[in-house]
């Protein structure tokens, strides 16, 4: 059995999935302001109404927003010494240029520009020196919580990072967390160094969500083999997620896109997941989210590690309506303010005292909760408030178009009751049973992958020999995220000649995904 739990901004979801992924029980809950009551009232709930005992859940796999929101919040971060390895040919840029001061005076530590680094074919830059790593790093310690290592085209060849890494172990100890960027991000140096130096002073929150986690399930005596989900849609281990938390930003989405396919059984399809507080708009490519092309800011800095392919607008079911006026006549705004987890206090059908997209729909018919009597507004501003979430909704679909060709599209979320029948530019609009859960479902289906994105030169080398290695790489990076090596298979390649490099360049992206390898085990 596993269990499927997704933390998102309002709600808590929550499944149980049997052996033939079935759904056996499904549970939501708003959240409070202790997530992980949120966690063990919505898991007793489902563990009550499935009748499993709790032995018999043997994974547990956890979507958590909690990375995310430590970084967008500036809360827990952990100060980090920063080495970059690339002088003399990168000092005109130092670390952290363009962070903003806030994000910066909240992790920034002592800095060093050093020797070392390679060419895109793997030549040297300048020679690596350790004995200046180590002086460094002494001066260091001490006066950081993490450390953070880049260097120049690291994903070509990692050996000074992976040195460097040594080194600082041998100073102060395995205690401290080491991040290398090789590990993390693609070929950009600064918006890799940038999600380095990011990954590194989160791992002490990654390392508090999960102990939490852990806790919260061995009180409902659940002692299950512990995953979490990443934002390519695929799970990783407990050590894998404690070395790279930063994987876990934008995996709310990404589960309920892999949910979505799971459900609909669609595997390329536009998917609208709509919550309590916001919609995100993502695309299903050959069953797994599609990723983004260009740099992605997070908390104001850009990064380019792996991240889906998102459009995010201010409207879900606990959006504000407002009637607003302009000039001779009324305007009806919707978002993007939303009462969020209260909308059982706020909403008009459950009593309250503010009208919402929810009572839009309750009050057209399309879902049957609360009072519908308590909604005492007139019916044109209903309509209106209505026609302005189709619009949103369009806009938002036609933006992640491709081609001017209709798309299917899947509804997901218990805000999806927002979504018509019919839309322009949609071919036909699925919605699948436990659409509402969809988010904690693609978190108990996923499986694990590994990814590897370099530049390769094909001066000495066949093509075959490098597709070889890359594609190794990749399964040897899935395995590590805890995949079973017999059911790997490529999911995504990407080949780009680099024009403008001699030695006939070429980056080569390669993902594999397969099924966990500790179901095989179970089995």
């Amino acid at each position: 059995m596993r269990l499927g739990i997704d933390v998102g901004g309002t709600n808590t979801d929550a499944v149980i999935l049997d052996s033939a992924d079935r759904v056996l029980a499904k549970g939501k809950t708003p959240n409070s302001e202790d997530i992980v009551s949120s966690i063990e009232k919505v898991v007793s709930e489902v563990m009550q109404h499935s009748g499993v005992d709790p032995g018999q859940i043997t994974h547990a796999m956890l979507g958590t927003t909690q990375v995310t929101n430590a970084i967008i919040e500036r809360r827990g971060l952990a100060r980090v010494g920063i080495l970059r390895l690339g002088a003399p040919a990168t000092r005109a840029i130092r670390p952290l240029a363009a962070w903003p001061q806030d994000l910066r005076t909240s992790i920034e530590g002592p800095a060093a520009i050093l020797p070392g680094g390679v060419e895109y074919d793997g030549r040297p830059i300048s020679v690596f020196d350790e004995a200046a790593v180590r002086e460094a790093v002494r001066k260091m310690r001490g006066r950081v919580e993490a450390f953070a290592v880049s260097s120049v085209f690291s994903p070509v060849k990692s050996d000074d990072e992976r040195r460097t890494a040594e080194i600082i172990t041998e100073e102060v100890g395995e205690g401290i967390p080491v991040s290398i960027s090789s590990e993390i991000g693609s070929i950009g140096l600064l918006e890799r160094e940038n999600a380095t130096i990011l990954n590194a002073a989160v791992t002490q929150v990654a390392l508090r969500v999960v102990r939490a986690f852990e806790n919260a399930l061995r009180r409902l005596g659940i002692e299950a083999q512990l995953f979490l989900s990443q934002n390519d849609g695929t799970l990783m281990t407990i050590d894998y997620a404690l070395r790279y938390p930063i994987l876990t930003v934008a995996c709310g989405p990404t589960n309920s896109i892999r949910g979505a396919a799971f459900l609909s059984g669609l595997d390329d399809a536009v998917v609208v997941d709509v919550g309590g507080t916001s919609t995100d708009v993502g695309v299903l490519s050959s069953g797994f989210p599609r990723e983004s092309a260009i740099a992605v800011e997070i908390g104001g800095v850009q990064t380019n590690f792996r991240m889906p392919d998102l459009l995010s607008i201010g409207l879900g079911g606990g959006s504000i309506v407002r009637l607003v006026s302009d000039g001779p006549d009324d305007e009806v705004h919707v978002g993007p303010e939303s009462v969020g987890y209260a909308i059982t206090k706020k909403a008009l059908c459950f009593g309250g005292d503010t009208l919402t997209m929810t009572d839009v729909a309750v009050s057209r018919g399309m879902a049957e909760i609360g009072d519908r009597r308590k909604i005492r507004v007139e019916q044109n501003v209903i309509e209106a408030a209505y026609c302005r979430a189709e619009e949103m909704f369009e806009e938002a679909i036609d933006r992640m178009k491709t081609s001017s060709r209709d798309v299917p599209v899947v509804a997901v979320g218990g805000g999806s009751i927002l979504l018509p029948e019919k839309l322009p530019g949609v071919s036909k609009l699925h919605k699948p049973p436990h659409f509402e859960v969809a988010n904690a479902v693609g978190a108990a289906i996923a499986q694990a992958s590994g990814t590897i994105d370099r530049v390769f030169s094909l001066d000495n080398r066949s093509r075959d020999d490098v597709m070889d290695e890359a594609r190794k790489t990749a399964f040897e990076e899935a395995v590590r995220a805890g995949a079973d090596e017999e059911s790997l298979e490529i999911v995504e390649v990407e080949e780009v000649p680099l024009a403008y490099l001699p030695g006939n360049a070429v980056r080569i992206k390669i993902k594999a995904a397969g099924r966990l390898k500790s179901y095989r085990e179970d089995a």
